[in-house]
């Protein structure tokens, strides 16, 4: 048990180093590492109560764009309702096992995409806004994972950086909230989730200000690419061993999927440094996550 929740304490280091930086990362992160030898049922509640802090204390330095975003993400919120009560009755009555691999099929498509650095603009916001919302609200509350899709979604729209920022913490905030009223109700805060807490905050507390010191040392983009193919190969990592322990897929084939997943990422990552050599050998910077335009 000590040595699970040394290694809780040092994944969310890192993960808290990495919200810092970009204002999300810190449940994509934490979630497929602890997955390894935590359960949903048990690991879901004590992000919460770190995420509500968390995700307030994201809005609140961004609070100056709040009148300029929250409009255009109120449907998205409203959408949160009816999702978090589906994923919230999925925690519940699902096994443990089988939630990971939901988990765990859901995220990696979404890092991947993001990872490919997606985007196509949506022009019925609102009405699609609802529809994305319920679907962040069902992924949220069965994984505490929203943050890649978020990212793909409000950067398709064109948020500005600091606008970018506000509405990711605003959505966020509505997400975890709504999801600590829902466990609540649900009874999934029980002790086993409290005793993660002690070990998670300290985390948490030394590693955002280090991540928000990096980040004005990095560029953004290039260090969210690294931390997306970390993320990538981790929940590969997860998902194999899960199909195999599953019977889904016996033996060395389930291994593929890892494989699989590495050549893909390496192939991104190669086109992503391809594309900002290019082009800052031309002179021209690209346009960053939360672009600042």
């Amino acid at each position: 048990m000590n040595e699970q929740m040394i290694a809780l304490a040092a994944i969310t280091l890192f993960a808290a180093t990495v919200n810092g930086a970009l204002g999300y990362g810190f449940s994509s992160i934490t979630v497929p590492l602890a997955l390894l030898f935590l359960s949903n049922r048990v690991l879901n509640p004590a992000l919460i109560l770190i995420e509500v802090p968390l995700n307030a204390y994201v809005l609140w330095v961004n609070r100056a764009e709040l009148a300029a975003v929250w409009r255009r993400t109120f449907t998205m919120v409203v959408g949160l309702v009816p999702g978090v009560m589906v994923g919230t009755l999925m925690v519940s009555n699902l096994s443990p096992d089988w939630l990971k691999l939901y988990t765990f099929c859901v995220l990696l498509p979404l890092i991947l995409l993001q990872a490919a650095g997606y985007r196509r603009p949506i022009r019925a916001e609102r009405s699609a806004g609802l529809i994305f919302g319920t679907g962040v609200g069902v992924l949220y509350s069965v994984t505490t994972i929203s943050g890649p899709p978020l990212a793909i979604a409000l950067n398709n729209q064109g948020f500005a950086k600091r606008e970018f920022r506000a509405a990711l913490g605003f959505v966020r905030l509505a997400e975890s909230s709504m999801t600590a009223v829902a466990y609540v109700y649900a009874g999934l805060f029980t002790w086993p989730s409290f005793q993660l807490v002690p070990w998670i905050v300290p985390s948490v507390a030394i590693g955002v200000p280090i991540g928000a010191a990096l980040i004005r040392r990095m560029r953004a983009e290039t260090f969210r690419r690294i931390c997306m193919s970390f993320d990538a190969w981790v929940v590969a990592f997860g998902l194999s061993k899960l199909v195999q322990s599953l019977h889904l897929i016996e033996g060395n084939p389930a291994w593929g999927i890892l494989a699989g997943t590495i050549l893909l990422d390496a192939w991104l990552l190669w086109r992503f440094f391809a594309v900002h050599d290019a082009a800052e050998a031309s002179g021209y910077t690209p346009v960053e996550v939360g672009r600042s335009d």
